[in-house]
Formats: structure tokens, C-alpha cells, sequence
């Protein structure tokens, strides 16, 4: 815009021939003397200073310079004459109450939306840590009891250790019940270890070291530890050797009569 203004100005000036005839020169020396003995090379010369950043002053005065900038114009002079093209633009008053229920219903409609959506990102992320369906499977076992006979131990696999299941008899029980609670390493009542006192469960591992007693074996009649010495009892607690602790009870529940529900 500044080029056109500049070219429209230029050619109304009466010294534009004058000034082509200037700049048309090849020779440096004549463009000086051109320059010296022409007046309106003179004001050619005042006009392009009018431009420069080192002298204002002239372009002010020629008018083609304004004193202020525009805004700082239009703020000292202020004027009713400016309109705003409202064309693309619909403007609502704050508070308009045909447009509440609408913005109430986006609001609340959004916000439900961010609300189930973070719900199904704590549930996804919640299942993702729980069990599977394969490890669920193998942590419960269900035993059938009617084919255990009285006075025999039965050895099943629950989370990969063995576990014995014995059905005692009358005089197994009454065994269990008549040991000295004084003379256990780690006592504990019969009573305590069972949830039927026909139906003994035990997991087969030596609270010594880890091996796996024989059932049915050592000095009083229950399980007995080959590698150290470890002896049992009736009721698969520690009575002799190195062994600290008893059997290990799992966690087992009486489905009916003959089902039995390891873990």
C-alpha cells in the first residue's frame, strides 16, 4: 500500500520528469551536478528524507507523515461513526433464559460422559490386575470323598503342592484328642485342625525344608519326613525331628456329604 500511495504521489509531483532525467544519469559526477543546479532534484531529495528514520521533520511537514499513531488518534478523538459487521455473529445477552436449559444441558450431558468414561478406565484398569479364568480354576479344587476309604490317605494336587486327605477312624480321632498339649512343639488342639473330625486335610509339605512326608508312616502313626527325621502325628502335627511348625491347614470347605472345596 505504501508503494502505491508513493507511486500515486510521485506522479501528481510536477518535478517527476525532472526527477526521471536524474536517476537517468550514468555518470556519478553528473548526477551530483544535476543535483546542485536543479531545484526540483532539491525537493526530490526533501521528499525521500521525509521518509528516512534520521529526518521526519520534512515528511511531517509535507503532511504525508501523521503526528500520532492511528489508535492513539482514534482515542483522543472518539467518534460514533464505527460500526461492527454483526453479519457472522449472533451475541446473546448473559443470563438469556431461553438459552439456560440448553447450556445446562450440554454441561451436565458432557460431564456424564467424562464421568463413564474414567469409570470404564478405573474398571478396565481394576480387571486387568485381577485373576483370569485359568488361574481362578486352578486355585480352588473340588474333591469327591466317596471313594476314600476309612483309615487311608488320599494325595491330590492344589497349587502345584500336594495335599493329604485322610479319613480317620474312631480310634484315629480319640488318638488325636488324647495327646498332652505339654508335650507338642507347637500345640495345637485336634479340634483346631479339623472342620470334621473324620476328614483330615493337610498340605504335604515338611515344615522343615520343603520335602514331602510319607503318609501312613513313622512313630505315631501319621506322616513321616525321609530326608531329616521329621514325625507326624495322627493329626499332622510336628512330634519328633527337626521340623519347627505343623502341617499346614489349607483353606477347605464341605460342598455336600462326599464334595470337599480346596482354596
Amino acid at each position: 500500500m505504501l508503494r502505491v500511495a508513493g507511486k500515486k504521489i510521485t506522479s501528481s509531483l510536477p518535478w517527476r520528469s525532472a526527477s526521471s532525467s536524474f536517476l537517468s544519469h550514468n555518470n556519478p559526477l553528473d548526477v551530483v551536478a544535476a543535483a546542485r543546479d536543479d531545484s526540483s532534484s532539491r525537493a526530490y531529495r526533501d521528499f525521500i528524507r521525509g521518509f528516512s528514520s534520521g529526518a521526519l521533520a520534512p515528511g511531517r511537514d509535507m503532511g504525508l507523515i501523521p503526528d500520532i499513531p492511528p489508535t492513539v488518534a482514534a482515542i483522543k478523538n472518539p467518534t460514533s461513526k464505527i460500526t461492527y459487521d454483526d453479519h457472522n455473529h449472533e451475541r446473546y445477552q448473559p443470563g438469556d433464559p431461553s438459552k439456560k436449559a440448553f447450556a445446562y444441558f450440554v454441561l451436565t450431558g458432557g460431564r456424564f460422559v467424562y464421568a463413564s468414561f474414567i469409570r470404564l478406565l478405573v474398571l478396565k484398569f481394576v480387571l486387568s490386575m485381577s485373576a483370569s479364568k485359568d488361574v481362578l480354576a486352578l486355585a480352588s479344587l473340588e474333591v469327591d470323598l466317596g471313594s476314600i476309604e476309612p483309615g487311608t490317605t488320599v494325595t491330590v494336587k492344589w497349587r502345584g503342592k500336594p495335599v493329604f486327605i485322610r479319613r480317620r477312624t474312631e480310634d484315629d480321632i480319640k488318638l488325636a484328642n488324647s495327646v498332652d498339649m505339654g508335650s507338642l512343639r507347637d500345640p495345637q488342639q485336634d479340634a483346631e485342625r479339623v472342620k470334621n473330625p473324620e476328614w483330615l486335610v493337610v498340605v504335604g509339605v515338611c515344615t522343615h525344608l520343603g520335602c514331602i512326608p510319607l503318609p501312613n508312616a513313622g512313630d505315631f502313626g501319621g506322616w513321616f519326613c525321609p530326608c531329616h527325621g521329621s514325625h507326624y502325628d495322627i493329626s499332622g502335627r510336628i512330634r519328633k525331628g527337626p521340623a519347627p511348625y505343623n502341617l499346614e491347614v489349607p483353606t477347605y470347605s464341605f460342598l455336600e456329604e462326599n464334595k470337599l472345596l480346596i482354596g
